[in-house]
């Protein structure tokens, strides 16, 4: 394992943090983790309770993973990314035991403030755009637009979600911390800072 600052960095004495893998300042990965080798996390991240981290992993700063999550290979975090509780993530389409598939793996990307909620999965291949929000155990099968709220099996966007973590109303201005929106290419981009 290499870090910034060794000592700066806390994995519980349960957990393993493979040699090569990169963790940066101040995060905590807690107990009966496996992080493997080729794995980059960022500064000041958690990693709750029994996560998995593989080789080809890039994880950004900021980024807090709740217990029981499994991030395999080709899946990057952005950073300030939530991923709640035994939430999925995928990386091969068609998966068979008897025909291994590792020369297919797709990328999965979520996009900086993205939160993936409890027991959601996200099939491999597509992106969560930024600040976007995956409801409770929502099954994602195609990109999310930026700032979407997206909920149901398969998901579908069901409303706008502010940076902050507030629904937008239908003139995409946040009640709480007045940030302002307008719809893009992507999905949704900020137009107006918070209060």
């Amino acid at each position: 394992m290499t870090n910034e600052k060794n000592s700066a960095v806390f994995v519980h004495e349960s957990s393993y943090a493979d040699d090569g893998a990169t963790i940066g300042e101040g995060t905590k990965i807690w107990h009966f983790c496996h992080v493997s080798s080729g794995a980059r996390i960022g500064k000041r991240c958690v990693l709750g309770q029994n996560c998995f981290v593989g080789n080809r992993v890039i994880i950004g700063d900021n980024v807090r993973i709740q217990n029981n999550v499994s991030v395999y290979d080709n899946v990057t975090l952005e950073d300030d990314v939530f991923v709640g509780p035994s939430a999925v993530f995928t990386n091969v389409n068609n998966p068979r035991s008897a025909f291994p598939r590792k020369d297919e793996f797709r990328d999965t990307v979520v996009r900086r403030g993205a939160s993936i909620g409890a027991n959601a999965t996200i099939v491999c291949g597509h992106s969560v755009g930024e600040g976007a929000f995956v409801a409770a155990g929502a099954v994602v099968t195609k990109d999310v637009p930026a700032f979407a709220l997206v909920a149901g099996v398969p998901a579908k966007r069901i409303g706008w979600m502010c940076r902050c973590g507030e629904k937008l109303s239908e003139t995409l201005q946040c009640s709480v911390c007045q940030r302002r929106f307008e719809k893009s290419d992507l999905g949704l981009r900020e137009v107006g800072g918070a209060s």
